[in-house]
C-alpha cells in the first residue's frame, strides 16, 4: 500500500487473536493511518468505538464468542466506514450487517489492502 494512502486515518482494529491483529495493525501502519486499539473484547471495541476519533474500523465478526454487531450499529450511527473480518466463512455474519465489506481469514495480504484503499482511502 501506498504511504499515503491511509495518511492521517485513524483506523480501530478490533480482533482477539494477537497474531492477527499484529498483522492488520502492520498494514495499517505501512499505509500510512494510525492504529486505534487493537480491542481485544466487546466491551474495549464498544468504548473505543463510541469515544475515539476514527476514520475507519477493521472488525473480526466474533470477538470472544461475542457477535461485533453492536460495534457496528455505534459505528454506522457515527458514520465510520469498516470492514468485517471472519474465519468461519459469510454464513457467521449476521444478516443485518452482511451487506458490508469483509475479508474472509487466512487473509490475503493484497486483498486487504486493496480494500482498505478502496473502504478508508476514499473517505
Amino acid at each position: 500500500m501506498s504511504a499515503a494512502a491511509l495518511a492521517g486515518r485513524r483506523i480501530l482494529i478490533v480482533e482477539d487473536e494477537f497474531l492477527v491483529a499484529l498483522d492488520i495493525e502492520r498494514m495499517v501502519d505501512e499505509g500510512g493511518g494510525s492504529v486505534v486499539g487493537p480491542a481485544a473484547t466487546l466491551d474495549e471495541a464498544l468504548a473505543k468505538a463510541r469515544d475515539e476519533p476514527l476514520d475507519g474500523a477493521i472488525l473480526d465478526v466474533n470477538i470472544g464468542g461475542r457477535k461485533v454487531t453492536p460495534v457496528v450499529q455505534v459505528l454506522r450511527e457515527r458514520g465510520v466506514p469498516f470492514i468485517l473480518s471472519t474465519g468461519y466463512g459469510p454464513q457467521a455474519i449476521d444478516p443485518e450487517i452482511a451487506d458490508a465489506p469483509s475479508l474472509s481469514k487466512p487473509f490475503d495480504e493484497r486483498q486487504v489492502v486493496a480494500l482498505m484503499q478502496q473502504v478508508f482511502a476514499a473517505r
